[in-house]
């Protein structure tokens, strides 16, 4: 076969680098993308979308399960987990379709094959059909990241779990061992624990949730024990005993380590980059802890070779990835738009029960940095749409620079915050200041108003609180 020529390649069609062959062919650019096994990424397919699925299953039966509150009746109410399983594959194949039409439409080639770097500007790819050789002045690596699996840990698809065994159980876990409480790990807990699993939450490091504000995070221990959870904190597990039928647990803290009997086993320990096989340290790519090593542009500092999304490094989120996939096209193409973004500038959002979100810097972040902060902070259960939709448990914290008033940090928890939240991120995209924020008009009643009364209790002028 002969080789094929192309303006730019993208190896991986994730969040990340589908948007980048989408836009670089906005720009009249000739593009490939390849991907090995899914369009869409991880993200579409095994991650995000059908994660959010599930959720929402768990949150419409913790809805159902307080009807009398509402002055509703349900009786017997129940689930049915493969049918939930079924719903959330479904939308994933949706969407997976949905990327492949998008770059059709674009008219973006897509190679499906296992990709690799073997010259300058030259990627061999190897699928079904056999191997080519792509030719292209400008790759963009989007090859994402995988779970992590510590020695003694690995997930077997039986007892022990990944993230895509969670994601089609093979039994319901009746009682649960989680371990890690990042968004992953803390995402599944709050799904399986919806559902009934006894569930145990073990962190290593001294708070749940340990890139939240420690505030959130310590609301965020406080609504899981009310639902059931065991939360071990500064805790590690040192060894897991497995058998056909569930699997023992040992786990050490506060200098003590004692065994625990589980019959499922969650491993939500962090994740590691995509690196291997690509070729990347022959054709001069720094590789630093599994992760491609960028600048700000996410160029490698190889000519014609750019990083994007997770294979890059934190924070591992789609929109960063989707973000950056812009920044490279809009690169390449020389359009003068192309803009990094701060990782501070990047929102964050967990859909547990209750929803955590933020951006900027915690609080602890703010101060360690030497900044003198005014600190706001409005309760749901003094929000008037919170109560009427039966949910007043949360609060939203706002963090100002007290000299210039700039918008440092917004964390929040409670319903809906993972859509509250890009309010914050616009207004600190245009640099605002506590003077703009307290002069809008925010709608009522909505939960919005909280957004708006966090800032004003920042400066001592609170309404309704």
């Amino acid at each position: 076969m002969a080789d094929r020529s192309f303006d730019v390649i993208v190896i991986g069609a994730g969040p990340g680098g589908y948007v980048c062959a989408i836009r670089a062919a906005q720009l009249g650019l000739k593009v490939c993308v390849v991907e090995r096994e899914h369009l869409g990424g991880i993200c579409l397919n095994w991650g995000c979308i059908p994660t959010k699925a599930m959720l929402r299953s768990a949150e419409v039966l913790h809805l159902i399960r307080r009807a009398g509150e509402f002055g509703l009746k349900a009786d017997g109410v129940g689930y049915d987990l493969a049918a939930v399983v079924r719903r959330s594959r479904g939308i994933a194949k949706q969407l997976n379709s949905g990327v492949g039409h998008l770059l059709k439409k674009n008219k973006v080639t897509v190679v499906m094959g296992e990709a690799a770097l073997t010259g300058k500007g030259a990627v061999s790819v190897k699928g079904g059909d056999g191997a080519e050789t792509l030719r292209a002045p400008h790759i963009v690596i989007a090859t994402g990241a995988r779970a992590r699996a510590l020695p003694g840990l690995e997930a077997d698809g039986a007892r022990v779990w990944s993230y895509r065994h969670a994601l089609t159980p093979p039994h319901m876990p009746k009682k649960l061992l989680v371990i890690g409480s990042g968004a992953i790990g803390i995402e599944f807990a709050s799904f399986y624990s919806a559902l009934g699993a006894q569930t145990t939450v073990v962190e290593v490091m001294d708070r749940i949730l340990p890139v939240e504000d420690a505030e959130i995070a310590a609301m965020a221990k406080k609504a899981f024990e009310k639902q059931g959870m065991t939360i071990l904190e500064g805790a590690s597990v040192t060894r897991l005993d497995r058998s056909a039928d569930g699997v023992i647990a040992h786990i050490a803290q506060a200098g003590e380590t004692a065994a625990h009997a589980f019959d499922t086993v969650i491993s939500a320990v962090g994740i590691v980059g995509n690196v291997e096989g690509l070729g990347l340290e022959a054709a001069g790519v720094r590789v630093a802890r599994s992760h491609v090593v960028t600048d700000a542009f996410c160029r490698t500092g190889v000519e014609g070779l750019y990083a994007i999304g997770d294979v890059a490094g934190a924070p591992w989120l789609a929109h960063k990835a989707s973000h950056e996939g812009v920044m490279a096209a809009e690169l390449i193409a020389g359009t003068g738009a192309a803009h990094p973004v701060s990782p501070e500038a990047i929102p964050g959002c967990t859909y547990c029960t209750p929803q955590i979100a933020s951006v900027g810097l915690t609080e602890a972040q703010a101060r360690e940095r030497g900044h003198a902060v005014r600190v706001g902070r409005f309760p749901f259960l003094a929000n008037g749409k919170a109560l009427a939709l039966g949910e007043a448990e949360g609060m939203v914290k706002t963090v100002f620079d007290a000299d210039s008033g700039a918008l440092l940090g917004a964390h929040m928890i409670g319903a809906e915050v993972t859509e509250l939240i890009q309010g914050y991120v616009v207004g600190r995209a245009l640099e605002t200041t506590e003077a703009e924020l307290m002069a809008a008009v925010f709608p009522h009643p909505t939960l919005s108003e909280m957004m708006h009364e966090s800032v004003l209790d920042a400066y001592g002028r609170a309404i309704h609180f």
